[in-house]
């Protein structure tokens, strides 16, 4: 007998879930309250460019081993380009190539370390001294203090903690130092840079978000069955003797169900929940996770100001920068034609500037962070003095991630909630990960097979971390 499956949010976290059990032959009627997919991974329509563009540059690592295979099942993996280098560039302006060498991890990227001209040789040997101390499993004191505090324990110098450590993972958790745990710290590290030689890699989506996830993905999910309506918000989920029978829509409509994923933002699940189980212990955690904002600007000039494809520039308020024209060539167009399919502006040149945990800059105003972005771009090419401003647009999620603080980790529910025919879904529920890609579909995929085992299936969803290297384990003991 068949099952309805219903699955409430279709941000990565729905649309994981949506793809896992479709895949398997349960299609699903997918429920999304706003006119798109993605959820904070998604995009919106610039009036005066006439083109869509992201509400934040979302890129994964070759670590994120589920959202790759979430990415191949469903042909997405063709919209995505691997950077074979990232570029650092240094407060005095330097550019040094940080790409992988020829030895097996973790040494792949010893000569890429020894490198960054903005760190000195003290640095350097902290740094390396205070990886090795990462690496080993995290003590009950460790997790009970930030991350800045656990750095200066280690003789981590002002410059390494600066300009390595704070630029990493601002990039990887939006987070500042001290509101980072030592564990979550560590799987950045550890996952990214050591374990595995391919885990640093990074690939850039090459086409807006809203083509991969409201057009391609869509396409994809219906065509095999599932039913995806959007602008279709969830008021309730209707419970009866311990078990779901319903999810009612704030029209006053009421869906039968009788398996139900609830894939939404921390901060608004419990407002769809029955009382008894909003108030269920289980659950308790989610009321004391916090929230962090990641802000992008978007700019448009007359002229080239780079001829990179991305740049990580250190000491200053732009943390990242995207030469979102030059990506777009990745699509098989030419220069000149992915600056007319860019945007609508004639022979313009489209950057997104990414700053991630950026608690301050509502006091700043909108008009000097604007000045500031641009002088800081002036300062590292000079060619941005010489060129026009032809638009901008500035852009924050609010709450884009929960922050990863110390004992985060416990309040964080599994994805089997006290009901059985109900599962929770989203990056904050509990799946290893932080606040990431991979962590939302790492949720939607456990999910998954929670339901197709009541469903009398046993299918393993999850795809394995990347093998730890021979080298790493020997000296890491990992």
């Amino acid at each position: 007998m068949s099952r309805r499956i219903v699955i409430v949010g279709g941000g990565l976290a729905g649309l994981a879930a949506a793809v896992a059990l479709t895949e398997r032959g349960f299609p699903c009627l997918l429920l999304e309250s706003r006119p798109r997919l993605g959820g904070r991974a998604s995009s919106f329509l610039d009036p005066t460019t006439g083109t869509e563009i992201d509400n934040c540059q979302h890129v994964t690592l070759g670590c994120c081993t589920n959202f790759r295979d979430f990415c191949q099942i469903t042909g997405l993996a063709d919209f995505f380009h691997r950077e074979p280098a990232l570029f650092f560039v240094g407060p005095n302006g330097q550019v040094d190539r940080f790409a992988a060498g020829p030895l097996p991890a973790p040494l792949h990227l010893a000569g890429a370390f020894a490198r960054l001209s903005y760190l000195s040789w003290r640095d350097k040997l902290a740094l390396a001294r205070g990886l090795k101390t990462l690496a080993r499993p995290v003590s009950a004191e460790d997790e009970a203090m930030p991350f800045d505090e656990w750095l200066r324990r280690h003789g981590q110098t002002d410059a390494a903690i600066e300009r390595f450590w704070l630029v990493v993972l601002v990039s990887a958790l939006s987070e500042s130092l001290d509101r980072i745990s030592v564990r979550h710290a560590r799987k950045v590290f550890v996952d990214a840079f050591l374990a595995h030689r391919d885990g640093w890699y990074v690939d850039i989506p090459t086409v807006p978000l809203e083509e991969l996830y409201g057009g391609r993905l869509t396409q994809w999910l219906e065509s095999r069955g599932t039913t995806v309506r959007l602008q279709a918000a969830a008021d309730k989920i209707e419970v009866t003797n311990d078990a779901v029978t319903a999810v009612r829509l704030t029209s006053g409509e009421i869906l039968s169900a009788d398996e139900v994923v609830v894939a939404l933002p921390f901060f608004r699940v419990k407002s769809v929940l029955p009382p008894s189980l909003a108030a269920h212990p289980d659950l308790a955690g989610i009321d004391r996770l916090e929230a962090a904002p990641i802000s992008s600007v978007h700019l448009w000039f007359d002229r080239p100001i780079t001829e990179l494809r991305h740049a990580v520039l250190v000491d200053r308020l732009c943390q990242w920068v995207f030469n979102r024209t030059a990506i777009g060539t990745d699509r098989g167009l030419s220069l000149e034609a992915a600056q007319v399919h860019a945007n609508a502006l004639e022979r313009s040149h489209y950057y997104q500037i990414v700053i991630s945990a950026s608690h301050n800059l509502a006091e700043m105003g909108k008009e000097a962070v604007l000045q500031r972005v641009v002088q800081e771009l002036g300062d590292v090419w000079p060619a941005t003095k010489q060129s026009q401003l032809l638009h901008s647009r500035q852009v924050t999620e609010h709450r884009a991630v929960f922050s990863p603080v110390p004992g985060i980790d416990r309040l964080r529910p599994r994805q089997q909630s006290p009901i059985s025919n109900l599962q929770l879904a989203g990056d904050w529920t509990d799946t290893g990960w932080p606040a990431t890609m991979e962590g939302a579909v790492r949720s939607g995929f456990l999910a998954a097979e929670n339901v197709l085992r009541r469903l009398g299936r046993t299918d393993t969803i999850i795809k394995p971390d990347l093998p730890t290297a021979r080298l790493t384990r020997l000296i890491y003991g990992l």
